[in-house]
């Protein structure tokens, strides 16, 4: 695991390490900013950045600031190690494989849809509900569990009987680990982290339904998979064009018409895309490609 947050940026179908990185740099950077504040003393300080990012209960608070419907599920709680502790310990086993059979788009969509999915839940109990109403908490939400649990069902979900060896119990089929989880946050749905509980529920029920709606043909997590690839698309230069004159020479006859032929690097960047997306999101024109450079 060392080894590969070393070069998380570097390797491909990597988003589980790369999105646990970005919560322990956020982690370390709000722990940063609270030691800086108490020594100053200056609370406020960390204060106003913990309100910039944890998602208020209130939805009048929440419109004020809509981007905490996502940056809350990159934050956690400074009181407690365990709280990122086990989150990113479960999202490294359970995106793991998730990432050998779906790949790191998908991983990505699952995480954000969780996180917006948990989120959307628990502005509506806190709104809607008398009984949640009473309690509204002051300082928000924050946690990347809603999105943990969306990944973990999910897992859950395609691989049901895959089995886990966990220390001092054996081997465990995954299934039962995400009903666990499940049953767990129901019961705390009433408790002191109510709130937080019911994003997990939210979480687990959007990484039920993706699964469900995958293998039916649907992909509810393909708009963030294309605003994701714009993103990139801004910060990558485009390939510069090169004109060169040569004479023209007879086509070989050892080929057939037509026939795409590719380098080298061109094979290297198709097996990296079926590696990131599958087979399946090859153009024709690169699966005949792949096709013909697997005959020689």
């Amino acid at each position: 695991m060392f080894d590969e947050l070393k070069n998380a940026f570097s390797r491909h179908n990597n988003a589980h390490v790369q999105l646990i990185l970005i919560n322990v740099v956020v982690f370390l950077i709000m722990a940063v900013v609270m030691v800086i504040a108490n020594i100053t003393e200056s609370p406020y300080v960390f204060s106003w950045l913990h309100a910039q990012l944890a998602i208020p209960a209130q939805v009048t608070a929440f419109i004020q600031k809509p981007w905490t419907i996502i940056t809350y599920s990159f934050v956690h709680d400074l009181s407690s190690i365990w709280h990122i502790l086990f989150n990113m310990l479960v999202f490294y086993w359970f995106g793991k494989l998730f990432i050998e059979y779906l790949g790191s788009d998908k991983l990505i969509a699952v995480y954000v849809l969780g996180a917006l999915a948990g989120a959307i839940c628990y502005l509506l109990v806190y709104n809607t509900i008398p009984f949640y109403q009473a309690k509204i908490p002051v300082l928000g939400m924050v946690g990347a569990s809603a999105a943990v649990y969306a990944v973990l069902v999910a897992v859950a979900t395609l691989l049901p009987d895959y089995t886990f060896f966990l220390m001092f119990i054996g081997p465990v089929r995954i299934k039962y680990i995400a009903l666990i989880y499940i049953v767990i946050s129901f019961i705390g749905s009433v408790g002191l982290n109510a709130g937080g509980n019911i994003a997990h529920l939210g979480g687990a029920l959007i990484g039920y339904i993706y699964i469900k709606q995958l293998q039916a043909g649907v992909n509810w997590g393909g708009w963030i998979t294309a605003t994701l690839g714009w993103f990139k698309s801004l910060f990558t230069p485009g390939p510069k064009v090169k004109v060169t004159y040569r004479k023209t020479e007879p086509r070989s006859t050892s080929a057939p018409a037509g026939a795409s032929k590719a380098t080298q690097e061109e094979i290297d960047a198709i097996l990296d895309k079926i590696s990131d997306r599958g087979y399946e999101s090859l153009t024709k024109e690169e699966k005949e490609k792949l096709f013909n450079a697997s005959k020689k």
